[in-house]
């Protein structure tokens, strides 16, 4: 089948499920809910959506630790609420992508009950070894979830890997029977009518041949042997093969630690065996390879990764465009400003949307939804938060430990979406699955969709502005003033078309600085942050985008 790549003119918007909105009063988000909230989403402009995990899980790692790949939870609503917001999805012009989460199963997936009893076929689905003869581990790999990657099993009385929580067994993608029940995997949801797939971690489905010992990395051991490992490009293009290019889909790669010039390797057109890739290094501005390293934010380090991909996937392959999703704290707390929300927010937006690629919106990153900050370890859900919380930094005293949770925690994008200021940000009528943050009063979708210059309202603005120009879409990119700590600056060409975008990064006012041969007197400005503009100076974290052409 044709493969369109109609996603190229496309803007999604990520749902996290348990956190969107609860349609049935049970305290959790579920398809219910999101069935109600399709015309808000089609009003943002949105229209694509990706579902984080729907599928059964024990919750281990929330949905993440799958135990049945082809149904949906019930406490989601099942197949029948999936088919019916899957209906009116498509009926508003909206595609669908599901998270096919294959590196790793739940230990209370079939296959895993039967792989630790032995039973054929299902012995080898998993990545099994003996302890070594000295009472050591297999190797020395670190799980990034729960200490080392090994767990061992008194049923099967050997170890299995686990690269993530204990509770998630990595699955033996080497096993021919594995790929197969991948393979039926990405069928089903394709003839059942989803349009592609966001692919958790799929770069690390394939580990080095003997499992060696790392003794290169001083943390994360055994990355380098399971990340883009030996046969990774040949069992993603044998997934292509035999199922993808039978469909008009999208495939979009989870792919931690990566170049440009290794994501070529996978997404370079026209014959790349995945669509688009979610790279890490525009999440590390304020971090070292870990939200958890913490740094103080660098807009140089933000600029030098945005524009290197902006760059050097030009021509070549497309990029995927994000600030948010549910595996980082919320944007603004990161790199904008609490103090300046809606001024910081309204930048940051600008700052990414009109990029070369396809835009994804996490849900409440629309209204400026900030970082949660509990008053105690005991509140917080997420497994990863509570490893780092109880085993590392441990010579820290609470509160600073606390404040590094602050500061790192996923689950800062996980509390529920603040819809009202009503009673639980008029996210359940229930009893809320998990905390809603405390200023959700003041940060809610009511509010601000009846403010005309609220950040919801710039979102939806600014997204149907980049719609309206071919220029953001086919473009030539450039980036000025790289040395600067303060301001973002960067142009799209395109013909005559051009657009020039002005971010301050700067929580105080910096003079106004416009690159050569951009004569304002000719531009339209089409899209700001401030009603107010001062002739000669930029405010705090002051945005304006400029466009000279016929286009608006």
């Amino acid at each position: 089948m044709e493969h369109t790549r109609w996603y190229k003119d496309m803007v999604f918007y990520q749902i996290w499920p348990r956190s969107f909105y609860d349609g049935d009063g049970d305290g959790m988000g579920d398809l219910w809910g999101v069935y109600e909230k399709l015309d808000y989403l089609k009003a943002l402009g949105v229209d694509g959506i990706w579902f984080s995990p729907l599928y059964p899980s024990p919750g281990a790692d929330c949905g993440y630790d799958i135990s049945d790949y082809m149904d949906i939870a019930p406490e989601y609503g099942g197949m029948e609420a999936f088919q019916k917001v899957l209906r009116g999805a498509h009926d508003r012009g909206m595609k669908v992508i599901m998270d096919l989460v294959v590196n790793h199963t739940s230990d209370e997936h079939p296959w895993f009950q039967k792989s630790r009893r032995r039973e054929e076929p299902y012995t080898d689905y998993y990545i099994w070894r003996p302890g070594k003869k000295n009472g050591k581990l297999p190797n020395n790999w670190d799980s990034c979830f729960e200490g080392k990657a090994w767990q061992y099993d008194e049923v099967r009385g050997e170890y299995y890997m686990h690269i993530f929580a204990v509770k998630q067994p990595d699955l033996n993608m080497d096993n021919p029977l594995v790929r197969e029940e991948v393979k039926k995997i990405l069928r089903f949801w394709l003839e059942l009518g989803v349009d592609g797939f966001r692919e958790d971690v799929i770069t690390y489905i394939s580990k080095k041949e003997g499992l060696p010992n790392d003794y290169l990395m001083p943390a994360n051991k055994g990355i380098l042997y399971y990340n883009h490992g030996p046969h990774i490009h040949e069992y993603l293009t044998e997934f292509y093969r035999d199922v993808l290019a039978d469909f008009d889909c999208m495939t979009l790669a989870e792919a931690p630690l990566v170049s440009p010039k290794k994501a070529l390797s996978y997404i370079a057109e026209p014959d790349g065996e995945m669509d688009m890739m979610i790279q890490f290094q525009s999440m590390c501005a304020d971090c070292l390879f870990t939200d958890y390293i913490h740094m103080p934010f660098s807009l140089r380090k933000l600029k030098r990764a945005w524009s290197s991909w902006q760059k050097k996937l030009d021509g070549k392959a497309w990029n995927m465009l994000y600030l948010e999703n549910h595996d980082h704290p919320r944007i603004i707390s990161r790199y904008g400003s609490e103090r300046f929300r809606v001024e910081s927010g309204k930048m940051l937006a600008a700052a990414y949307l009109f990029q070369k690629g396809t835009p994804f919106v996490y849900q409440g990153q629309e209204i400026g939804m900030t970082n949660w900050r509990p008053q105690s370890p005991d509140m917080y859900e997420d497994v990863q938060t509570r490893w780092q919380y109880e085993h590392t930094a441990l010579h820290l005293s609470e509160g600073k430990r606390l404040r590094r949770m602050w500061l790192a925690s996923r689950d800062s994008a996980r509390t529920p979406v603040q819809w009202t200021a009503g009673e639980n940000a008029g996210f359940t009528t229930g009893k809320p699955w998990f905390y809603v943050n405390q200023n959700y009063r003041e940060v809610n979708v009511e509010a601000e969709e009846k403010d005309p210059d609220s950040l919801l309202n710039f979102y939806k603005k600014a997204i149907a502005l980049r719609k309206s120009l071919e220029v953001v879409r086919g473009g030539s990119y450039r980036e000025y003033h790289a040395l600067s700590s303060r301001r973002y600056t960067y142009s799209r060409t395109l013909g005559k078309e051009k657009l020039l975008v002005l971010c301050s990064f700067a929580d105080e006012p910096i003079p106004l600085r416009i690159p050569g041969g951009f004569d304002l007197s000719k531009a339209e400005l089409v899209l700001r942050n401030y009603s107010q503009l001062q002739e000669k100076t930029m405010r705090p974290y002051e945005t304006r985008v400029y466009y000279w052409g016929s286009g608006v």
